[in-house]
């Protein structure tokens, strides 16, 4: 039996508990839930109701009640940036779609369901996911009897270590259409080098005015003196989890290594733009995460 991915688990997670708890909704998928085998979803809903000693060490006032203290885990830690970046990333592609795009190239896909909920939209959907991964999720899928329809493509593919052409040419993408790439919570576990390779990589296999979406650290990441106590947490995390970060992009660095690939920035949105975007005039704790920035990039 394949061993799931912990930071696709907690993913997911994040997005089926906004969606069976929280209004109004910051992003909606009402399928994530479905994936979890019995027990799971409750059983990372227990760990992280535990964890708010971890999680908020200084506060002697932290929530005890363990609904309580699950809500504020995820408004406060594991939420705001999981919900925000596949919000930006379907907005972005729906506006895609409107310009021709039909190509939906999903990295780093986890347990992500845009094809089932959106099984109409006329777009071939591709997966890519490190192989053991995937097949715990084709796994998921198949005893819950979803058919995966003609248009969703599986290419597995360990972005780490290899060429991300490859496996999609072989899943079936045709180089010659407009195509849509997400990359969400990808950059920070793949080395700066690693990161490149993958630019390159969309780049090369995608035709001009194509474009990718994706979520980054900045330069001050793993920089105590420069992050808050929430991000010292996301990185401790993902240490802890065995997938620890490994990259963070100041915004000169990240505009020359995109330059270098053959992508251009057309948007890119600091934490206060996200703030603004996605959070402002909530009544609850959900807030932009400082150091984490979003941008849309296109093939030149």
């Amino acid at each position: 039996m394949e061993k799931p991915s912990m930071t696709a688990m907690v993913t997911a997670f994040a997005r089926a508990y906004h969606a069976l708890n929280e209004d109004p909704k910051i992003f909606d998928d009402r399928l994530a839930r479905e994936l979890f085998f019995d027990g799971e979803y409750e059983g990372i809903a227990a760990q992280m109701a535990q964890g708010i000693a971890f999680f908020n060490p200084e506060r002697p006032d932290a929530p005890h009640d363990p609904e309580d203290a699950l809500r504020w885990v995820m408004q406060k830690q594991l939420g705001p940036t999981t919900l925000s970046r596949s919000r930006y990333a379907e907005d972005a592609l729906n506006n895609a779609l409107k310009l021709g795009t039909k190509q939906y190239v999903i990295l780093g896909a986890g347990w992500d369901t845009f094809a089932f909920r959106h099984p109409q939209a006329g777009v071939e959907v591709f997966e890519v996911d490190r192989p053991e991964s995937q097949r715990d999720k084709v796994r998921r899928i198949a005893g819950l009897g979803w058919e995966p329809h003609k248009r969703l493509h599986f290419a597995p593919c360990d972005l780490a270590s290899e060429n991300l052409a490859g496996p999609l040419l072989r899943s079936g993408f045709d180089p010659g259409r407009l195509s849509f790439f997400s990359l969400l919570g990808v950059t920070y576990y793949l080395t700066p080098e690693e990161n490149m390779r993958v630019f390159e990589a969309i780049a090369y296999i995608a035709p001009k005015g194509s474009a990718v979406a994706f979520d980054y650290a900045d330069g001050d990441v793993f920089d105590e003196a420069k992050t808050s106590r929430r991000v010292q947490n996301m990185v401790a995390l993902a240490k802890e989890s065995g997938e620890p970060m490994r990259s963070g992009f100041g915004r000169e660095a990240l505009e020359s290594v995109l330059d270098k690939a053959g992508l251009l920035i057309t948007e890119h949105l600091s934490p206060a733009a996200i703030e603004k975007r996605f959070f402002a005039g909530r009544k609850d704790a959900y807030h932009a995460f400082e150091n984490i920035c979003y941008a849309l990039a296109v093939v030149q």
